[in-house]
C-alpha cells in the first residue's frame, strides 16, 4: 500500500508523523511512503532526507516549489503510487502502530473501496462526528449516515477506484481541495466501511494553530470553496434526496461562512458581489428541505442573500456580532423570529421556513424575565419582559399568566383585565396586577407564562432579574402577611407568610412600597 504525505513547514510534528509510519506493524515489505516537500523552509526537507536515507526501501521524497496547498503535492504522489491501497496522512498528524495492517485487513475482508479508520483528536483538536466510530461497520450508506460531514481525505482508498475514475485533487481550490476527491470516491465506491475498534488516526492541533484555518480564511476564499463544492455535487448527483443529503452539509457549513462577520468588512461592491453569488447558489441548488435543517438565523441570512437584500443581510450579521436576541412575532396564531425584513410583505418571509414554534418552551425560558415588582395598595404589580412583538402580540388569547401555588393546588389563571402590555425595543412588557386576596391562600406562588401558538400551549416558569428578596407587610381579612417577591434563573416566587399582629403594626401605615426591581 502507499501512504501519501504532503509536507510544508510541519516541524517538529513531521518527525512524529514519519516515525509512526516507518514503525507500522504491516511491515516495510508491504508499504511505501511517498512524501512530497512543497517548498518547505523550516527544515522539513532535511528531515525527509534523513528518513529516506535511513529507510530507503520505504520512504521516497519528491520536491517541488511551494504550490500554496496540499492538492498539488498529493496529486504528484498519486502519479507515482504503486500500492493496492492509498492512504493520506497530514504531516502534522500520526497513526496508531497497527493502523495500516488493520485497515488493509478489514478492507480485504469486506471488499471496501473506501474505508474510514477511527480518528481521535490530540492537543484539543476536535474530530467531527465521532458517532461515526461507534462500531465497526462493513458497509455504510453515504446518503444515510454522517459521512458527508467527514469528507477529509484521511481514509483508505482502493487505488484501482482512484485510477479508474481518474480522481485527483482540485489544485485551484485554496481550501477544501480534499473534499471533492473524497466525495467522488465515496459516490463511485461500491462499498464504504468503518473500522471503529482501533484508533487509526491521531489528528493533532498544533500549538500555533497553524493547521486550523477556520478563523483566518478570507470571505472570497470561502466563497470560492463553496462554489466549487456545489458544482462538484451537482456534477455527480441529480437533484433529489441524495444530492440534498450531501448539500445539507455544504449549505450549513461552507455556504454560510461567507455571510458571517467578515462580510461586514468588505466594501459595498464586494458585499453586493458576495451576496449575489451566495444567493445564486441558494437559488440553484438549495431546496427548502435543506434550508429546514439549518438554524433559523443561518436560514434567514441565506434567504436574504437569495433575495439580494444586502442591507438587511448586513443588519442580520451585525445583530449576531452584537449578540442581540430577536423578538418573537405572533401572527395568526403562529410564531416567527422578528429577523430583518420579517414584516415586509414584499419579501414574503413569513412562511413555514421561519416558524419557530418547535423549541418555543426553551426559547421562552431563556428570554422571558421578571424585571420589576412593586406593591400598589391591595395588589402586587409584576412586570415581565417578553420577546413578543409584531402582529398579534397584544392578542390576549396568545399570552396569559398564571399563579402556581405550592403544595399541589391548582394553578390560578390571572384575569386578562389585570394585564397591561406595552411594546418595547426588545419585545413586549406585560404588567400583571395580582390581588393580595389571591396570594393569601398559599404561602408561595410561582409565576407562570402561558403561550399558545400553532395549536400548542407552552407553560414556562418566569425567571427573574430582580436585585434580591424584598418585602412589605400587607393585611388581608384583618390578618397581617409578610409579602415578598424574589427570583432567579429558576423562576419568580411570590411569598405571603403570616406574621404576628404586633410585628405588623409598623408596616401597616405604608400603603405603597416598592418591592424592588429595575
Amino acid at each position: 500500500m502507499t501512504v501519501v504525505v504532503a509536507v510544508y513547514n510541519t516541524m517538529p510534528y513531521l518527525t512524529t508523523c514519519l516515525n509512526s509510519l516507518v514503525e507500522q506493524s504491516i511491515g516495510a515489505e508491504r508499504m511505501e511512503v511517498v512524501a512530497v516537500d512543497d517548498g518547505s523552509t523550516d527544515g522539513s526537507g532535511d528531515e525527509l532526507d534523513r528518513f529516506a536515507a535511513e529507510y530507503p526501501d520505504v520512504v521516497t521524497v519528491l520536491r517541488q516549489p511551494n504550490s500554496g496547498g496540499p492538492a498539488s503535492p498529493s496529486n504528484r504522489a498519486l502519479d507515482v503510487a504503486t500500492g493496492r491501497y492509498v492512504y493520506f496522512v497530514g504531516a502534522d498528524d500520526h497513526l496508531g502502530p497497527e493502523a495500516l495492517e488493520r485497515m488493509v485487513a478489514a478492507a480485504d475482508e469486506w471488499g471496501s473501496d473506501v474505508l474510514v479508520g477511527k480518528m481521535e483528536g490530540v492537543n484539543g483538536r476536535a474530530v467531527r462526528k465521532p458517532e461515526l466510530f461507534a462500531e465497526n461497520r462493513s458497509e455504510i450508506d453515504l446518503y444515510d449516515s454522517v459521512l458527508p460531514w467527514v469528507l477529509s481525505n484521511c481514509k483508505l482508498f482502493r487505488r484501482d477506484l482512484v485510477e479508474r475514475h481518474k480522481l485527483r485533487f482540485r489544485e485551484n481550490m485554496r481550501i477544501g481541495s480534499d473534499q471533492p476527491f473524497t466525495l467522488e470516491a465515496c459516490v463511485r465506491a461500491e462499498r464504504i466501511s468503518v473500522l471503529a475498534d482501533y484508533t487509526c488516526y491521531y489528528a493533532v492541533l498544533r500549538d500555533d494553530g497553524g493547521n486550523i484555518t477556520q478563523g483566518a480564511v478570507d470571505v472570497y476564499t470561502r466563497l470560492e470553496c463553496a462554489e466549487s463544492l456545489f458544482g462538484v455535487v451537482a456534477g455527480l448527483l441529480e437533484p433529489g434526496p441524495e444530492r440534498d443529503a450531501i448539500l445539507t452539509r455544504h449549505t450549513r457549513w461552507e455556504l454560510t461562512m461567507p455571510t458571517r462577520e467578515g462580510f461586514l468588512e468588505l466594501d459595498r461592491d464586494a458585499q453586493e458581489d458576495v451576496c449575489a453569488r451566495v444567493g445564486k447558489l441558494v437559488e440553484e441548488y438549495v431546496t427548502d428541505d435543506v434550508l429546514y435543517t439549518l438554524p433559523i438565523i443561518r436560514r434567514a441570512r441565506l434567504r436574504l442573500a437569495q433575495l439580494g437584500q444586502v442591507d438587511l443581510l448586513c443588519e442580520a450579521i451585525q445583530a449576531a456580532v452584537d449578540e442581540r436576541s430577536y423578538p418573537i412575532a405572533v401572527k395568526d396564531g403562529r410564531t416567527f423570529l422578528a429577523y430583518q425584513g420579517f414584516d415586509d410583505p414584499a419579501l414574503g418571509l413569513l412562511d413555514e421556513l421561519f416558524e419557530i414554534t418547535k423549541g418555543m418552551r426553551k426559547r421562552l425560558s431563556q428570554e422571558v424575565r421578571t424585571v420589576r415588582a412593586q406593591r400598589d395598595g391591595d395588589t402586587v404589580e409584576v412586570t415581565v419582559r417578553t420577546p413578543f412583538t409584531g402582529p398579534g402580540a397584544e392578542d390576549p388569547a396568545v399570552v396569559r399568566f398564571a399563579l402556581a401555588p405550592r403544595g399541589g393546588k391548582e394553578r390560578v389563571h390571572l384575569d386578562e383585565a389585570a394585564v397591561t402590555r406595552e411594546p418595547g425595543e426588545d419585545g413586549m412588557r406585560a404588567t400583571v396586577r395580582i390581588p393580595v386576596a389571591l396570594l393569601a391562600g398559599s404561602p408561595r406562588h410561582d409565576l407562570r407564562l402561558l403561550f399558545h401558538a400553532s395549536g400548542e400551549t407552552h407553560d414556562v416558569a418566569v425567571p427573574a432579574e430582580l436585585p434580591g428578596a424584598s418585602g412589605d407587610t400587607v393585611w388581608h381579612r384583618a390578618r397581617p402577611y409578610r409579602l415578598s417577591v424574589r427570583g432567579d434563573e429558576r423562576g419568580t416566587v411570590i411569598e405571603t407568610r403570616p406574621v404576628r399582629p404586633a410585628r405588623a403594626v409598623a408596616g401597616r401605615i405604608r400603603r405603597v412600597t416598592s418591592l424592588g426591581g429595575k
